[in-house]
């Protein structure tokens, strides 16, 4: 009798592995060839990272059970930063530098990058810098997080379209990694990522083609995952052999399921990031502690 053999794909590429932070907490994503736990057919060398979010200004309008565990820290960041890492077990952070926002408190770009400093500095694990979200503004911003911690090896975030050069050169000079944000669309984040390796080195980009909440445009976004990993992987697109980071888990809490009772609004985080790991995702930044917890125990 014959034996069976399934049929396995093996794929000859590899997504590129990028190294956010430094020393011995430095954190690698990436660098797999093959499918999420396709650990059969090829290897997943690094499992998908894990972020919580800080701000570096007081929250406003945080659901009551998402603020709830850090209602102690939440007016001083370096203290909010700490008690992700001691407490809670994060090994990434991503801080978002509210205070600039020009649609709220408007603060300068010097500003915004002293705080990032005095954040990084406190803490030995990676951290992911976000910005306002607007094109000019964020230009200003993340230039100047980048001088300011020149050798830190951040990963500084959004660039996009319209500001991804003057950032790029900042964070190539000071020795960071950056996020490529192009809106729901493969072939925008393969034009995005053209431009910007004609002049930075493709290992230290990442993708992030936006996010959506469980039931509010996940399937959507799932798609758009997955098309960007199966062009790196089965079409060997090197445009496309980034990792990929999903940003949802304020998008997760703005629901009015998760607003309805703690216990929802953990699993619908947690439900969330684990679809978009099955999707292709390297990387995830996430809200609440608990459904940070609830993740790392699905695929460590």
């Amino acid at each position: 009798m014959m034996k069976y053999e399934p049929p396995l794909e093996k794929i000859s590429v590899n997504i590129r592995e990028t190294v956010v932070g430094h020393g011995e907490k430095a954190l690698k994503i990436g660098g797999e060839n093959t499918l999420p736990f396709h650990f059969f057919e090829g290897s997943l060398p690094n499992p998908p990272g894990l972020a919580l979010e800080i701000l570096d200004t007081e929250p406003e309008n945080w659901a009551p059970s998402v603020l709830e565990p850090f209602e102690d820290v939440v007016s001083d960041p370096v203290k909010w930063a700490k008690k992700c890492v001691e407490v809670f077990g994060a090994e990434m952070l991503c801080l978002r530098l509210l205070s600039a926002d020009p649609m709220g408190k408007n603060g300068s770009a010097e500003e915004a990058a002293e705080i990032t400093k005095i954040v990084a500095d406190a803490v030995d694990v990676p951290l992911i810098v976000w910005g306002t979200d607007m094109e000019e503004k964020d230009a200003q911003v993340l230039t100047q997080v980048a001088r300011a911690c020149s050798g830190k090896n951040l990963l500084l975030a959004p660039l996009v379209k319209g500001n991804y050069e003057e950032i790029a050169k900042a964070a190539m000079e000071h020795g960071h990694a950056i996020v490529a944000q192009a809106s729901m669309d493969a072939n925008l984040t393969k034009e995005l990522n053209i431009a910007l390796c004609k002049f930075f080195p493709p290992e230290k980009i990442v993708i992030d083609p936006t996010a959506s909440a469980l039931g509010y445009g996940l399937e959507y976004t799932f798609s758009i995952i997955e098309e960007i990993k199966q062009f790196g992987l089965a079409d060997k697109d090197k445009m496309m052999q980034m990792p990929i980071l999903c940003d949802f888990g304020g998008d997760c809490w703005r629901t009015k399921e998760a607003k309805e009772n703690r216990e929802q609004g953990i699993l619908w985080e947690a439900i969330t990031g684990i679809t978009f790991i099955l999707a292709g995702a390297n990387l995830l930044i996430l809200r609440h502690p608990e459904a940070l917890k609830l993740i790392k125990e699905m695929v460590v």
